[in-house]
């Protein structure tokens, strides 16, 4: 095992997510179906309650607003009482859904009702946060040691409270000091990561970032961050021209400057 020595100054450890703690495969291979198989149980369970209601509505919109490709579906109205009505609009629904999974949208609609259904089914203990076996001890160490610890994902801050408040080691979110989805600003502007920075109260060379996703990478190394790209099993192959960036395939690699 090589080990890489963490720049000095560092005061804060900023992760990733997919590809980095967490196998890419996790959201396609074990969210994605979940949804997929699901949905129309979920939607005949829950459909008259307020939130169900509510992303339905919201689907209804976005519906509207894609109406001009090719495959969107139109979801009708539902008058209250009416059981034909409400097959009729859970079919829409389901297709609309399935639709905007086979074209990878990422749309607040979709990802709102997506979210409703997985927090069900971590609660319910059907799906489990996967997180790499190397991640938690590295964590542990590097809190240990006075460092901070902070999420940047584009997943929801709902979504990776969950991933890790219900993950396969059990409820690990203590061993994070906070959270940061792209309402804060897109992965690969160099911006997102100074806004970071003022957020959390401290340089951005005191930041070292782990990402797989050199685009990220590259706009966190503009803002002056300090990067290493993570390499794990599944991810995207480096170019050998990104092979020349610091480089690990496990956070055990990662040692510590002070801690030689």
């Amino acid at each position: 095992m090589v080990l890489t020595v963490v720049p000095s100054g560092i005061a804060v450890f900023l992760l990733d997510i997919e590809g980095t703690t967490t196998p890419i495969s996790f959201v396609k291979d074990v969210l994605f179906p979940y949804v997929k198989r699901n949905v129309k149980g979920y939607l005949h369970t829950h459909w008259h309650e307020k939130e169900c209601q509510e992303d339905v509505e919201l689907l209804r919109k976005q519906a509207k607003d894609d109406n001009q490709f090719d495959g969107a579906v139109l979801i009708p109205e539902c008058h209250s009482g009416e059981n034909a009505d409400k097959e009729q609009a859970i079919k829409a629904v389901i297709n609309y859904i399935l639709w905007q999974m086979s074209q990878d949208r990422k749309t607040t609609a979709l990802k709102q009702l997506q979210g409703h259904m997985w927090t069900e089914a971590y609660v319910r203990g059907e799906v489990k946060g996967e997180v790499y076996e190397d991640v938690s001890p590295a964590i542990k160490k590097w809190r240990k040691a006075g460092k901070k610890v902070y999420i940047y994902s584009s997943g929801s801050v709902e979504a990776q409270k969950l991933l890790f408040g219900y993950s396969v080691e059990g409820d690990l979110l203590e061993l994070f000091d906070g959270h940061f989805d792209t309402k804060i600003g897109s992965k690969v502007e160099m911006e997102s990561y100074r806004r970071i920075a003022q957020n959390i109260g401290c340089s951005t060379g005191n930041i070292l970032f782990l990402t797989d996703v050199t685009k990220e990478a590259r706009a966190a190394g503009q803002a002056g961050v300090q990067v290493t790209l993570v390499v794990r099993p599944g991810n995207t192959e480096l170019t050998e021209e990104e092979t020349s960036d610091s480089i690990i395939t496990s956070f055990s690699e990662l040692l510590l400057s002070d801690h030689k």
